[in-house]
């Protein structure tokens, strides 16, 4: 019997690629993005296993209707996939309060809902996998992107807890770090209003490279994620609950402790 999958973020992307193999694999899913349209090739390339279903992660009525739809149309959920994201460009000072409350909307307090909405669900079945993608830049910052680390970071950290909290009740809980991908990230990241020109010089090649990845040749392929995602769910026994995803995210991930380790050392030689 396949597996149940609802899974956010599927108009293009990591998400779509991850629907396509699902459904090639044999599995039923529902996929969610803002409007049905972006999701009707999906549908028809895989008809009665692929339903579309629009999802406005900020609405929390919507986000009710979505788990309460696929929990229907599937009979249960298995895996939940929190993929939809969202990034802004800016520095810290250029960031208004809007602008870090609607990020954080779709990066971390969506996600948290709809695992909130799937939980008494996948506790009645005893099982369940609840798969939270983050990113390299969980750990790793960069330069104007400090909005979308501080999403990231926060749901590491909601999932590390979710993890020991659903372990008793047979519920997996899994965080992917994807790195570097040819996606649409980087062309529909949008930009703060406010510019401080003190900034640019710092944060404009920053920008710039992240406009260049869906053309970059040296970034990773989604159907690589997807097939890496699907081995992950497949997976039995233990897994870690971080797993970075790409040729580069090891690196980056390394690069992080490392940095880790070096600011501990010296707060040690000053303070410890």
């Amino acid at each position: 019997m396949g597996r149940r999958w609802l899974i956010t973020g599927c108009s293009s992307g990591l998400g779509r690629a991850l629907a396509g193999a699902a459904a090639a694999a044999g599995d039923d899913l529902v996929v969610t993005a803002r409007r049905t349209a972006d999701l009707e090739d999906l549908a028809a390339a895989w008809p009665g296993r692929v339903t579309p279903v629009a999802l406005e992660l900020r609405d929390a009525d919507s986000c009710a209707a979505a788990v309460r739809y696929a929990a229907e149309r599937l009979g249960g959920i298995d895996v939940l996939v929190n993929n939809a994201g969202g990034g802004l460009f800016g520095a810290v000072e250029e960031t208004s309060d809007t602008e870090l409350r609607d990020l954080l909307e779709v990066l971390l307090v969506g996600p948290w809902r709809l695992t909130r909405l799937i939980l008494p669900l996948m506790r009645a079945q005893g099982a369940g996998h609840i798969v939270n993608v983050s990113s390299v830049a969980g750990h790793l910052t960069l330069p104007g992107a400090a909005g979308y680390a501080a999403g990231k970071q926060a749901l590491e950290a909601m999932s590390q807890t979710l993890a020991a909290e659903t372990a008793p009740h047979g519920i997996r809980v899994t965080v992917l770090e994807p790195g570097m991908f040819a996606t649409r990230y980087g062309t529909a990241m949008t930009e703060t209003r406010e510019h401080v020109a003190a900034y640019a010089e710092a944060n404009g090649p920053m920008l710039a490279a992240f406009r260049a990845l869906a053309d970059a040749p040296e970034v990773g392929d989604p159907d690589d994620f997807a097939a890496q995602v699907l081995a992950v769910v497949a997976g039995e026994g233990p897994l870690p609950l971080r797993i970075p995803i790409g040729d580069d995210a090891f690196g980056y991930r390394e690069a992080a402790l490392d940095a880790s380790r070096t600011d501990l050392a010296e707060a040690r030689r000053l303070f410890g």
